[in-house]
């Protein structure tokens, strides 16, 4: 599948979730107010609410903003055919998770594989997300540049398994500094936070000249934090318990899928289906060999050289059963590769709930048992008359 194709199936699968909703009670509150709402915004948000289409403007939006518009219409790849880099992959997974109307995604490194420009493309594109969607983001970055490191409202900062900083990123300078550590003005503060709370690299960073250098662990750390502004915040934010009043049914999903099972069938089959499509060549070529083969067997097990009428004769018949059957076998053989093949990418997207995993085996027996019917088919209509096998209807 290309580009375009996979994003376009996860988000069918993830479908539109409250935005149909939204849509409604908006276009509802819009004409009791007598507002008249802008043709493009109107447009884009009926256009977002609509599910099922093979095609939506939400994917090309996402294609332009992760930079993979270049690649659309080319294929994933695999090892075995050349697709698309290493780190467009990446953004195509990043990608399919944003096409879905998730409200809170965790991403995990997936600067992994991208240059420095991509990254920051990507993160940007998320936080507009967070700040027009109102949605929550959390994303783990391992050294990530300093442009980068600024599109960040807030920072969590793990050290050997404790939260040494969680709060606004304009405070975690001002937290390290009461400390007694200082950022240089020509060195990064992800590098900087990342070796401050190193025992190696820490002594650098220490800005007291009056004082003598001591080593400040990652527990004194958290209990500093916790007398910080920043920290003290947080704890009578905690305290306070949620005002249920304030939220509404549409704030958590009901619905374990984003369609219905008739919907998701509908989807994984159409998927399949093209799959079958690109490879029709396969299904071909198994066919004509097929015929090939039915041509020489008959040659070898033609009737008037199949004696019958004594118990000693069955040799020969059972030979051709066991032979055809073989054939037959065989033949299925590239079906069971192409399923295998699959697997990998049917664990991910059943553990991100796409679709129920019932959909994905119904859809390959609907769709490969009437072909290998049809092989054998052709296979018996060419051999089992000539092979000299009983010609009733029954026996046939």
């Amino acid at each position: 599948m290309t580009v375009r194709e996979t994003l376009d199936f996860s988000r069918r699968c993830l479908g539109v979730g409250a935005r149909y909703d939204m849509l409604s009670e908006l276009a509802v509150r819009e004409r009791q107010a007598g507002i008249k709402p802008d043709p493009e915004i109107d447009a884009f948000m009926k256009a977002t609410a609509v599910q099922g289409q093979e095609s939506n403007i939400v994917t090309d939006l996402t294609l332009k903003v992760l930079g993979l518009d270049i690649c659309a219409d080319m294929p994933i790849g695999d090892d075995m055919i050349r697709g698309i880099s290493g780190g467009q992959k990446k953004r195509v997974t990043t990608g399919e998770m944003l096409t879905g109307p998730a409200r809170a995604l965790f991403m995990d490194e997936i600067s992994t594989g991208l240059d420095s420009s991509s990254t920051f493309q990507i993160v940007k594109y998320i936080g507009q997300l967070v700040h027009v969607m109102n949605e929550t983001v959390m994303i783990s970055l391992l050294q990530p540049p300093p442009e980068t490191y600024n599109l960040f409202d807030d920072i969590i900062l793990l050290s050997e398994g404790y939260i040494v900083y969680h709060g606004p990123r304009d405070n975690i300078l001002e937290f390290f500094e009461a400390a007694g550590f200082r950022c240089p003005e020509r060195k990064g503060v992800a590098d900087f936070l990342q070796e401050v709370t190193s025992k190696k690299d820490q002594q650098q960073y220490w800005y007291r000249d009056q004082e003598r250098y001591r080593h400040v662990s990652v527990l004194e750390f958290v209990e500093r934090f916790k007398s910080f502004h920043v920290g003290q915040q947080m704890l009578k934010e905690l305290q306070i318990p949620f005002d249920k009043s304030k939220t509404h049914p549409a704030a958590l999903t009901t619905n374990k899928y984003g369609q219905s099972s008739w919907e998701s069938f509908k989807t994984v089959m159409s998927r399949e289906m093209l799959l079958m499509k690109r490879n029709s060549f396969i299904y071909i070529f198994k066919v004509t060999q097929l015929l090939i083969l039915g041509i020489v067997t008959m040659t070898v097990f033609f009737r008037t050289k199949m004696p019958y009428g004594q118990i000693s004769d069955s040799g020969k018949y059972f030979g051709a059963l066991t032979f055809s059957l073989i054939i037959v076998l065989f033949n299925g053989f590239a079906e069971l590769q192409f399923t295998i093949k699959m697997l990998p990418t049917f664990y991910k997207q059943r553990d991100f709930l796409f679709f129920p995993p019932w959909t994905f085996g119904l859809v390959n027996i609907v769709s490969k048992v009437p072909v290998s019917l049809v092989e054998s088919a052709v296979w018996v209509v060419l051999t089992y008359y000539v092979m000299g096998f009983a010609p009733a209807a029954g026996s046939f």
